[in-house]
Protein backbone atom coordinates (compact mmCIF):
# COMPACT_ATOMS: atom_id res chain seq x y z
CA UNK A 1 0.00 0.00 0.00
CA UNK A 2 1.40 3.43 -0.82
CA UNK A 3 2.46 5.88 1.85
CA UNK A 4 0.34 9.00 2.15
CA UNK A 5 1.10 12.19 4.05
CA UNK A 6 -1.46 13.52 6.53
CA UNK A 7 -0.99 16.25 9.15
CA UNK A 8 2.77 15.75 9.19
CA UNK A 9 2.59 11.99 9.69
CA UNK A 10 3.30 9.11 7.34
CA UNK A 11 0.48 6.61 7.16
CA UNK A 12 -0.61 3.76 4.89
CA UNK A 13 -3.44 4.70 2.57
CA UNK A 14 -5.58 3.00 0.01
CA UNK A 15 -5.29 2.91 -3.75
CA UNK A 16 -7.89 5.03 -5.44
CA UNK A 17 -8.51 6.33 -8.92
CA UNK A 18 -6.07 4.03 -10.69
CA UNK A 19 -7.55 0.93 -9.12
CA UNK A 20 -10.98 1.99 -10.34
CA UNK A 21 -9.57 2.61 -13.81
CA UNK A 22 -7.93 -0.80 -13.94
CA UNK A 23 -11.03 -2.56 -12.67
CA UNK A 24 -13.22 -0.72 -15.13
CA UNK A 25 -11.03 -1.59 -18.08
CA UNK A 26 -10.80 -5.22 -17.04
CA UNK A 27 -14.54 -5.56 -16.57
CA UNK A 28 -15.19 -3.84 -19.87
CA UNK A 29 -12.96 -6.28 -21.66
CA UNK A 30 -10.66 -3.48 -22.83
CA UNK A 31 -7.54 -4.60 -20.98
CA UNK A 32 -6.01 -6.63 -23.80
CA UNK A 33 -3.67 -4.78 -26.18
CA UNK A 34 -4.76 -4.98 -29.78
CA UNK A 35 -2.57 -6.88 -32.22
CA UNK A 36 -2.13 -3.80 -34.40
CA UNK A 37 1.39 -3.11 -33.18
CA UNK A 38 2.53 -6.67 -33.86
CA UNK A 39 0.69 -6.69 -37.16
CA UNK A 40 2.37 -3.43 -38.19
CA UNK A 41 5.72 -4.56 -36.77
CA UNK A 42 5.81 -1.41 -34.62
CA UNK A 43 6.83 -1.46 -30.96
CA UNK A 44 5.39 1.59 -29.19
CA UNK A 45 6.89 2.40 -25.80
CA UNK A 46 5.91 5.25 -23.51
CA UNK A 47 7.49 7.16 -20.65
CA UNK A 48 6.82 10.31 -18.65
CA UNK A 49 9.74 12.49 -19.75
CA UNK A 50 11.47 13.54 -22.93
CA UNK A 51 15.07 14.65 -23.52
CA UNK A 52 15.53 18.41 -23.72
CA UNK A 53 17.83 17.72 -26.69
CA UNK A 54 18.15 14.45 -28.59
CA UNK A 55 21.92 14.74 -28.77
CA UNK A 56 23.15 12.10 -26.27
CA UNK A 57 25.73 14.56 -24.95
CA UNK A 58 23.13 17.27 -24.33
CA UNK A 59 20.65 15.50 -22.08
CA UNK A 60 20.93 13.26 -19.04
CA UNK A 61 17.40 11.91 -18.62
CA UNK A 62 17.00 8.15 -18.88
CA UNK A 63 14.74 8.48 -21.93
CA UNK A 64 17.68 10.09 -23.75
CA UNK A 65 19.98 7.25 -22.69
CA UNK A 66 17.50 4.72 -24.09
CA UNK A 67 17.34 6.52 -27.43
CA UNK A 68 21.12 6.75 -27.53
CA UNK A 69 21.61 3.01 -26.97
CA UNK A 70 19.18 2.14 -29.75
CA UNK A 71 20.26 4.77 -32.31
CA UNK A 72 24.00 5.30 -31.78
CA UNK A 73 26.99 2.99 -31.49
CA UNK A 74 30.00 3.41 -29.25
CA UNK A 75 33.61 2.39 -29.81
CA UNK A 76 33.36 -0.47 -27.33
CA UNK A 77 30.48 -2.71 -26.22
CA UNK A 78 30.05 -4.07 -22.71
CA UNK A 79 28.15 -7.33 -22.63
CA UNK A 80 25.34 -6.78 -20.07
CA UNK A 81 25.48 -10.44 -18.99
CA UNK A 82 29.22 -10.94 -18.58
CA UNK A 83 30.53 -7.37 -18.20
CA UNK A 84 33.13 -8.18 -20.87
CA UNK A 85 34.30 -5.34 -23.13
CA UNK A 86 33.97 -6.29 -26.80
CA UNK A 87 34.79 -4.58 -30.12
CA UNK A 88 32.11 -2.36 -31.59
CA UNK A 89 33.06 0.66 -33.73
CA UNK A 90 36.62 0.00 -32.61
CA UNK A 91 37.94 -3.42 -33.59
CA UNK A 92 40.94 -3.28 -31.26
CA UNK A 93 42.53 -1.08 -28.60
CA UNK A 94 45.92 -0.89 -26.94
CA UNK A 95 47.22 1.09 -23.98
CA UNK A 96 50.46 2.70 -25.12
CA UNK A 97 50.95 4.01 -21.59
CA UNK A 98 48.56 4.95 -18.74
CA UNK A 99 47.50 8.16 -20.49
CA UNK A 100 47.54 7.07 -24.15
CA UNK A 101 44.99 4.76 -25.77
CA UNK A 102 45.21 3.64 -29.40
CA UNK A 103 42.11 2.32 -31.18
CA UNK A 104 41.53 0.77 -34.60
CA UNK A 105 38.30 2.03 -36.20
CA UNK A 106 36.06 -0.45 -37.97
CA UNK A 107 35.82 -0.26 -41.75
CA UNK A 108 32.58 -0.59 -43.72
CA UNK A 109 30.29 1.20 -41.25
CA UNK A 110 27.97 3.95 -42.53
CA UNK A 111 25.96 6.56 -40.69
CA UNK A 112 22.20 6.69 -41.21
CA UNK A 113 22.62 9.47 -43.79
CA UNK A 114 25.04 7.36 -45.86
CA UNK A 115 28.30 9.00 -44.72
CA UNK A 116 31.06 6.45 -44.04
CA UNK A 117 32.42 6.20 -40.51
CA UNK A 118 36.03 7.43 -40.38
CA UNK A 119 38.62 8.14 -37.68
CA UNK A 120 37.94 11.83 -38.33
CA UNK A 121 34.39 11.35 -37.01
CA UNK A 122 35.74 9.87 -33.78
CA UNK A 123 38.29 12.63 -33.28
CA UNK A 124 35.75 15.34 -34.09
CA UNK A 125 33.19 13.94 -31.65
CA UNK A 126 35.52 13.69 -28.68
CA UNK A 127 37.31 16.97 -29.34
CA UNK A 128 34.02 18.81 -29.85
CA UNK A 129 32.40 17.63 -26.62
CA UNK A 130 35.46 18.83 -24.67
CA UNK A 131 35.05 22.42 -25.85
CA UNK A 132 33.23 24.99 -23.71
CA UNK A 133 31.12 25.88 -26.74
CA UNK A 134 29.61 22.40 -26.82
CA UNK A 135 27.93 22.98 -23.43
CA UNK A 136 27.37 19.29 -22.88
CA UNK A 137 25.19 18.34 -19.91
CA UNK A 138 27.33 15.74 -18.13
CA UNK A 139 30.98 16.72 -18.46
CA UNK A 140 32.12 13.95 -16.13
CA UNK A 141 31.49 11.42 -18.89
CA UNK A 142 34.23 12.89 -21.09
CA UNK A 143 36.43 15.22 -19.04
CA UNK A 144 38.96 12.44 -18.42
CA UNK A 145 40.01 12.89 -22.07
CA UNK A 146 42.51 15.57 -23.07
CA UNK A 147 42.33 15.28 -26.87
CA UNK A 148 41.88 12.75 -29.68
CA UNK A 149 43.97 12.66 -32.84
CA UNK A 150 43.78 10.71 -36.10
CA UNK A 151 46.87 8.51 -36.42
CA UNK A 152 46.13 6.69 -39.65
CA UNK A 153 43.44 5.84 -42.21
CA UNK A 154 41.75 3.55 -39.68
CA UNK A 155 43.10 4.58 -36.29
CA UNK A 156 42.89 7.21 -33.57
CA UNK A 157 44.77 7.98 -30.37
CA UNK A 158 43.03 9.27 -27.24
CA UNK A 159 45.21 11.29 -24.89
CA UNK A 160 44.02 11.25 -21.28
CA UNK A 161 44.50 14.07 -18.78
CA UNK A 162 45.64 11.52 -16.20
CA UNK A 163 45.50 7.75 -15.79
CA UNK A 164 41.86 6.63 -15.78
CA UNK A 165 41.37 2.85 -15.48
CA UNK A 166 37.62 3.20 -16.08
CA UNK A 167 38.16 4.63 -19.59
CA UNK A 168 36.96 1.49 -21.42
CA UNK A 169 33.79 1.48 -19.33
CA UNK A 170 33.02 5.05 -20.42
CA UNK A 171 33.84 4.30 -24.06
CA UNK A 172 31.23 1.54 -23.92
CA UNK A 173 28.46 3.78 -22.59
CA UNK A 174 27.84 7.54 -22.77
CA UNK A 175 30.28 8.30 -25.62
CA UNK A 176 28.55 7.69 -29.00
CA UNK A 177 30.14 8.81 -32.26
CA UNK A 178 28.71 11.65 -34.38
CA UNK A 179 29.08 12.19 -38.16
CA UNK A 180 31.49 15.14 -38.35
CA UNK A 181 30.49 16.59 -41.72
CA UNK A 182 26.75 16.40 -41.02
CA UNK A 183 27.04 17.86 -37.52
CA UNK A 184 29.19 20.75 -38.73
CA UNK A 185 26.62 21.45 -41.45
CA UNK A 186 23.44 21.44 -39.33
CA UNK A 187 24.77 22.42 -35.91
CA UNK A 188 23.48 21.23 -32.56
CA UNK A 189 19.94 22.53 -33.11
CA UNK A 190 19.64 20.85 -36.50
CA UNK A 191 21.17 17.66 -35.19
CA UNK A 192 18.61 17.47 -32.38
CA UNK A 193 15.77 17.80 -34.88
CA UNK A 194 17.20 15.23 -37.29
CA UNK A 195 19.77 13.08 -35.43
CA UNK A 196 22.10 10.73 -37.26
CA UNK A 197 23.97 7.77 -35.79
CA UNK A 198 25.25 4.36 -36.87
CA UNK A 199 23.08 2.23 -34.56
CA UNK A 200 20.44 -0.47 -35.04
CA UNK A 201 17.60 2.04 -35.44
CA UNK A 202 17.51 5.35 -37.28
CA UNK A 203 15.31 8.28 -36.32
CA UNK A 204 12.81 9.35 -38.99
CA UNK A 205 10.65 11.85 -37.10
CA UNK A 206 10.96 14.01 -33.99
CA UNK A 207 7.95 15.84 -32.56
CA UNK A 208 8.65 17.95 -29.49
CA UNK A 209 6.41 17.07 -26.57
CA UNK A 210 5.05 13.98 -28.29
CA UNK A 211 7.82 11.60 -29.17
CA UNK A 212 10.24 10.05 -31.66
CA UNK A 213 9.71 7.57 -34.48
CA UNK A 214 12.42 5.15 -35.59
CA UNK A 215 12.83 2.44 -38.19
CA UNK A 216 15.24 -0.46 -38.38
CA UNK A 217 18.58 0.42 -39.92
CA UNK A 218 18.59 -2.08 -42.76
CA UNK A 219 22.19 -1.12 -43.57
CA UNK A 220 23.38 -1.82 -40.04
CA UNK A 221 26.86 -3.28 -40.17
CA UNK A 222 27.07 -7.07 -39.94
CA UNK A 223 28.75 -8.64 -36.97
CA UNK A 224 27.69 -6.01 -34.44
CA UNK A 225 27.47 -7.41 -30.90
CA UNK A 226 24.06 -5.70 -30.72
CA UNK A 227 22.74 -7.77 -33.61
CA UNK A 228 20.22 -6.73 -36.24
CA UNK A 229 16.88 -5.62 -34.74
CA UNK A 230 14.06 -8.09 -35.13
CA UNK A 231 11.29 -5.45 -34.89
CA UNK A 232 10.98 -3.16 -37.88
CA UNK A 233 9.70 0.06 -36.31
CA UNK A 234 10.12 1.64 -32.91
CA UNK A 235 8.11 4.55 -31.54
CA UNK A 236 8.73 6.49 -28.34
CA UNK A 237 5.71 8.36 -26.99
CA UNK A 238 5.79 11.00 -24.25
CA UNK A 239 2.83 10.50 -21.89
CA UNK A 240 3.49 12.46 -18.68
CA UNK A 241 0.48 11.17 -16.72
CA UNK A 242 0.86 7.69 -15.23
CA UNK A 243 -2.84 6.87 -15.38
CA UNK A 244 -2.88 7.75 -19.07
CA UNK A 245 0.12 5.53 -19.79
CA UNK A 246 -1.62 2.66 -18.02
CA UNK A 247 -4.84 3.18 -19.94
CA UNK A 248 -2.94 3.32 -23.25
CA UNK A 249 -1.23 0.02 -22.45
CA UNK A 250 -4.47 -1.69 -21.50
CA UNK A 251 -6.35 -0.49 -24.56
CA UNK A 252 -3.56 -1.25 -27.05
CA UNK A 253 -2.31 2.30 -27.65
CA UNK A 254 1.18 1.37 -26.48
CA UNK A 255 3.00 -1.95 -26.09
CA UNK A 256 5.46 -1.21 -23.28
CA UNK A 257 5.64 1.02 -20.20
CA UNK A 258 7.79 1.13 -17.09
CA UNK A 259 8.05 2.78 -13.65
CA UNK A 260 4.66 1.29 -12.87
CA UNK A 261 3.83 1.71 -9.15
CA UNK A 262 4.00 -1.60 -7.33
CA UNK A 263 0.31 -1.69 -6.41
CA UNK A 264 -0.69 -1.14 -10.03
CA UNK A 265 1.85 -3.71 -11.24
CA UNK A 266 0.29 -6.30 -8.92
CA UNK A 267 -3.13 -5.59 -10.40
CA UNK A 268 -1.81 -5.81 -13.96
CA UNK A 269 -0.54 -9.33 -13.28
CA UNK A 270 -4.18 -10.41 -13.35
CA UNK A 271 -4.42 -9.45 -17.02
CA UNK A 272 -3.53 -12.52 -19.14
CA UNK A 273 -2.65 -10.36 -22.15
CA UNK A 274 0.17 -8.54 -20.32
CA UNK A 275 3.55 -9.45 -18.89
CA UNK A 276 4.78 -7.71 -15.73
CA UNK A 277 8.43 -7.77 -14.66
CA UNK A 278 10.16 -6.19 -11.66
CA UNK A 279 13.88 -5.64 -11.32
CA UNK A 280 16.25 -3.52 -9.25
CA UNK A 281 18.19 -0.96 -11.25
CA UNK A 282 21.42 0.98 -10.72
CA UNK A 283 19.40 4.15 -10.09
CA UNK A 284 19.62 5.60 -6.59
CA UNK A 285 17.42 8.28 -5.06
CA UNK A 286 19.02 10.80 -2.73
CA UNK A 287 18.49 14.21 -1.17
CA UNK A 288 21.05 16.71 -2.40
CA UNK A 289 21.73 19.75 -0.23
CA UNK A 290 22.63 23.33 -1.11
CA UNK A 291 25.61 22.97 1.24
CA UNK A 292 26.95 26.46 0.53
CA UNK A 293 23.60 28.05 1.38
CA UNK A 294 23.08 29.98 -1.85
CA UNK A 295 19.33 29.39 -2.05
CA UNK A 296 18.33 31.40 1.03
CA UNK A 297 19.84 33.89 3.41
CA UNK A 298 21.29 32.29 6.58
CA UNK A 299 20.37 28.87 5.23
CA UNK A 300 20.09 26.18 7.93
CA UNK A 301 21.42 23.68 5.39
CA UNK A 302 24.92 25.12 5.76
CA UNK A 303 25.07 23.55 9.23
CA UNK A 304 26.15 19.89 9.18
CA UNK A 305 24.07 19.26 12.31
CA UNK A 306 20.93 20.22 10.39
CA UNK A 307 21.86 17.95 7.51
CA UNK A 308 22.47 15.09 9.95
CA UNK A 309 19.12 15.83 11.59
CA UNK A 310 17.41 15.43 8.22
CA UNK A 311 19.23 12.10 7.79
CA UNK A 312 17.89 10.86 11.15
CA UNK A 313 14.38 12.21 10.48
CA UNK A 314 13.63 9.95 7.50
CA UNK A 315 12.64 6.31 7.88
CA UNK A 316 14.19 5.07 4.65
CA UNK A 317 13.53 1.42 5.49
CA UNK A 318 9.80 2.10 5.92
CA UNK A 319 9.75 3.89 2.57
CA UNK A 320 11.40 0.89 0.91
CA UNK A 321 9.06 -1.61 2.59
CA UNK A 322 5.79 0.29 2.16
CA UNK A 323 6.22 2.61 -0.79
CA UNK A 324 9.10 1.73 -3.12
CA UNK A 325 9.24 -2.08 -2.78
CA UNK A 326 10.09 -4.27 -5.79
CA UNK A 327 13.54 -5.31 -4.55
CA UNK A 328 14.73 -1.82 -3.57
CA UNK A 329 17.50 -1.56 -0.99
CA UNK A 330 18.40 1.22 1.45
CA UNK A 331 21.64 2.92 0.40
CA UNK A 332 24.05 4.42 2.93
CA UNK A 333 26.88 5.51 0.64
CA UNK A 334 26.60 8.06 -2.17
CA UNK A 335 26.74 5.48 -4.97
CA UNK A 336 25.07 2.26 -6.13
CA UNK A 337 26.36 -0.46 -3.85
CA UNK A 338 27.28 -2.90 -6.65
CA UNK A 339 29.44 -0.41 -8.58
CA UNK A 340 33.20 -0.83 -8.52
CA UNK A 341 34.50 1.22 -5.59
CA UNK A 342 31.18 1.64 -3.79
CA UNK A 343 31.19 0.46 -0.18
CA UNK A 344 29.34 0.84 3.11
CA UNK A 345 32.44 -0.07 5.11
CA UNK A 346 33.50 2.86 7.26
CA UNK A 347 30.55 4.96 6.13
CA UNK A 348 28.66 6.50 9.09
CA UNK A 349 25.14 5.08 9.37
CA UNK A 350 22.18 7.27 10.29
CA UNK A 351 19.39 5.28 11.88
CA UNK A 352 15.82 6.54 11.84
CA UNK A 353 15.72 8.52 15.11
CA UNK A 354 13.30 11.49 15.26
CA UNK A 355 14.38 12.30 18.83
CA UNK A 356 18.01 12.52 17.71
CA UNK A 357 16.92 14.69 14.79
CA UNK A 358 15.11 17.13 17.10
CA UNK A 359 18.09 17.22 19.46
CA UNK A 360 20.45 18.09 16.60
CA UNK A 361 18.11 20.82 15.40
CA UNK A 362 17.99 22.29 18.90
CA UNK A 363 21.78 22.12 19.15
CA UNK A 364 22.06 23.94 15.81
CA UNK A 365 19.76 26.71 17.08
CA UNK A 366 16.47 25.57 15.56
CA UNK A 367 14.43 24.18 18.48
CA UNK A 368 11.21 25.05 16.63
CA UNK A 369 12.44 23.91 13.25
CA UNK A 370 12.33 26.13 10.15
CA UNK A 371 10.75 26.55 6.74
CA UNK A 372 12.58 25.47 3.59
CA UNK A 373 11.97 24.44 0.00
CA UNK A 374 12.37 20.96 -1.45
CA UNK A 375 12.38 20.39 -5.21
CA UNK A 376 11.64 17.15 -7.06
CA UNK A 377 11.08 16.08 -10.66
CA UNK A 378 9.67 12.55 -10.41
CA UNK A 379 7.92 10.25 -7.91
CA UNK A 380 5.99 13.02 -6.22
CA UNK A 381 4.75 10.54 -3.59
CA UNK A 382 8.33 9.80 -2.53
CA UNK A 383 9.01 13.51 -2.08
CA UNK A 384 5.77 13.96 -0.17
CA UNK A 385 6.73 11.11 2.17
CA UNK A 386 10.04 12.84 2.88
CA UNK A 387 8.22 16.10 3.57
CA UNK A 388 5.97 14.28 6.04
CA UNK A 389 8.95 12.90 7.94
CA UNK A 390 10.60 16.34 8.05
CA UNK A 391 7.42 17.97 9.30
CA UNK A 392 7.30 15.47 12.17
CA UNK A 393 10.57 16.92 13.55
CA UNK A 394 9.66 20.54 12.89
CA UNK A 395 11.11 21.14 9.42
CA UNK A 396 8.36 22.63 7.27
CA UNK A 397 9.37 21.88 3.68
CA UNK A 398 7.42 23.19 0.70
CA UNK A 399 7.45 21.01 -2.42
CA UNK A 400 8.43 22.59 -5.72
CA UNK A 401 7.69 20.00 -8.44
CA UNK A 402 9.54 20.76 -11.69
CA UNK A 403 10.45 19.30 -15.07
CA UNK A 404 13.91 17.78 -14.98
CA UNK A 405 15.81 20.51 -16.86
CA UNK A 406 14.37 23.21 -14.58
CA UNK A 407 15.06 21.05 -11.52
CA UNK A 408 18.69 20.48 -12.55
CA UNK A 409 19.28 24.15 -13.30
CA UNK A 410 17.75 25.19 -9.96
CA UNK A 411 20.14 22.90 -8.08
CA UNK A 412 23.16 23.94 -10.10
CA UNK A 413 22.25 27.61 -9.78
CA UNK A 414 21.75 27.56 -6.02
CA UNK A 415 18.06 28.33 -6.26
CA UNK A 416 16.72 25.44 -4.22
CA UNK A 417 17.82 24.24 -0.78
CA UNK A 418 17.04 20.52 -1.05
CA UNK A 419 16.57 18.44 -4.18
CA UNK A 420 15.08 14.95 -4.34
CA UNK A 421 17.53 13.72 -6.92
CA UNK A 422 17.95 10.39 -8.72
CA UNK A 423 20.92 9.15 -10.70
CA UNK A 424 21.41 6.06 -12.82
CA UNK A 425 25.14 6.59 -13.52
CA UNK A 426 24.53 6.40 -17.28
CA UNK A 427 24.61 2.64 -16.55
CA UNK A 428 28.38 2.81 -15.92
CA UNK A 429 29.51 0.20 -13.43
CA UNK A 430 32.11 2.40 -11.72
CA UNK A 431 31.76 4.69 -8.71
CA UNK A 432 33.32 7.56 -10.65
CA UNK A 433 30.08 7.73 -12.65
CA UNK A 434 28.09 8.47 -9.50
CA UNK A 435 30.18 9.91 -6.66
CA UNK A 436 32.56 11.59 -9.10
CA UNK A 437 29.73 13.35 -10.89
CA UNK A 438 28.38 14.92 -7.69
CA UNK A 439 31.54 15.47 -5.64
CA UNK A 440 34.53 15.98 -7.93
CA UNK A 441 34.12 19.73 -8.37
CA UNK A 442 31.89 19.75 -11.46
CA UNK A 443 28.59 21.52 -12.06
CA UNK A 444 26.64 18.99 -9.99
CA UNK A 445 28.93 19.35 -6.96
CA UNK A 446 27.10 21.48 -4.37
CA UNK A 447 29.57 20.73 -1.57
CA UNK A 448 32.86 21.64 -3.25
CA UNK A 449 34.86 19.97 -0.48
CA UNK A 450 38.57 20.13 -1.49
CA UNK A 451 39.39 17.01 0.54
CA UNK A 452 36.66 14.97 -1.17
CA UNK A 453 37.63 16.27 -4.62
CA UNK A 454 41.29 15.36 -4.13
CA UNK A 455 40.49 11.92 -2.75
CA UNK A 456 38.12 11.08 -5.60
CA UNK A 457 40.64 12.23 -8.17
CA UNK A 458 43.24 9.97 -6.57
CA UNK A 459 40.78 7.07 -6.80
CA UNK A 460 39.93 7.83 -10.41
CA UNK A 461 43.55 7.95 -11.56
CA UNK A 462 45.06 5.13 -9.50
CA UNK A 463 46.35 2.10 -11.33
CA UNK A 464 45.98 -0.38 -8.46
CA UNK A 465 42.36 -1.52 -7.94
CA UNK A 466 42.78 -2.00 -4.18
CA UNK A 467 44.27 1.49 -3.80
CA UNK A 468 41.44 2.95 -5.87
CA UNK A 469 38.86 1.28 -3.63
CA UNK A 470 40.60 2.62 -0.52
CA UNK A 471 40.47 6.19 -1.82
CA UNK A 472 36.82 5.87 -2.77
CA UNK A 473 36.02 4.48 0.68
CA UNK A 474 37.78 7.46 2.26
CA UNK A 475 35.77 9.91 0.16
CA UNK A 476 32.47 8.14 0.79
CA UNK A 477 33.09 8.16 4.54
CA UNK A 478 33.71 11.92 4.55
CA UNK A 479 30.66 12.61 2.36
CA UNK A 480 28.46 10.67 4.78
CA UNK A 481 30.13 12.14 7.86
CA UNK A 482 29.37 15.66 6.66
CA UNK A 483 25.93 14.56 5.41
CA UNK A 484 26.42 16.35 2.10
CA UNK A 485 23.65 14.14 0.68
CA UNK A 486 21.14 11.67 2.09
CA UNK A 487 21.32 8.45 0.03
CA UNK A 488 17.83 6.96 0.11
CA UNK A 489 17.39 3.71 -1.79
CA UNK A 490 17.96 1.92 -5.05
CA UNK A 491 15.13 2.15 -7.56
CA UNK A 492 13.31 -0.91 -8.80
CA UNK A 493 11.50 -0.71 -12.08
CA UNK A 494 8.21 -2.43 -12.81
CA UNK A 495 7.80 -3.11 -16.52
CA UNK A 496 4.44 -3.91 -18.09
CA UNK A 497 4.14 -4.87 -21.74
CA UNK A 498 2.15 -6.83 -24.27
CA UNK A 499 2.25 -10.60 -23.90
CA UNK A 500 3.11 -10.69 -27.61
CA UNK A 501 6.46 -9.03 -26.87
CA UNK A 502 9.63 -10.89 -25.87
CA UNK A 503 11.57 -8.40 -23.73
CA UNK A 504 14.34 -8.87 -21.16
CA UNK A 505 14.97 -6.30 -18.41
CA UNK A 506 18.57 -5.54 -17.41
CA UNK A 507 19.83 -4.16 -14.10
CA UNK A 508 21.57 -1.26 -15.85
CA UNK A 509 18.16 0.31 -16.65
CA UNK A 510 18.68 0.24 -20.42
CA UNK A 511 15.74 -1.29 -22.31
CA UNK A 512 17.43 -2.85 -25.31
CA UNK A 513 14.60 -2.73 -27.81
CA UNK A 514 16.95 -3.78 -30.59
CA UNK A 515 17.09 -7.18 -28.83
CA UNK A 516 13.31 -7.48 -28.38
CA UNK A 517 11.08 -9.52 -30.69
CA UNK A 518 7.48 -10.50 -31.28
CA UNK A 519 6.41 -13.90 -30.10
Amino acid sequence: MPIRIDAGRVRVGTMRGMGALLAGLLLAGLAGPALAAKANDTLVYASDSEPENLSPYHNSVREGVILARNVWDTLIHRDPKTGEHQPQLATAWTWVDPVTLDLTIREGVTFHNGDPLTPEDVAFTFNYVLTPEAKIVTKGNVDWMKATEVTGPHSVRIHLKAPFPAALEYLSGPTPIFPAAYFKKVGLDGFSKAPVGTGPYRIVAVESGKGVRMVRNDKYWPGSPLGRPKIGKLEFRVIPDGDSRMAELMTGGVDWIWRVPTDQAEQLKNDPTLTVLSAETMRVGFLQFDVQGRAMENSPIKDARVRRAIFHAIDRKAMVDNLVRGGARVMNAACFIDQFGCTDAGVPAYAYDPAKARALLKEAGYPNGFEIDLAAYRERDYAEAVIGYLRAVGIRAKLNYLRYAAFRDALRGGKTSIGFQTWGSFSINDVSAFTGIYFRGGEEDLARDPAVIATLQAGDTGSDPAARKAKYAEALARIAGEAYVVPMFSYPSNYAFSRDLAFTAQADEVPRFYAASWK
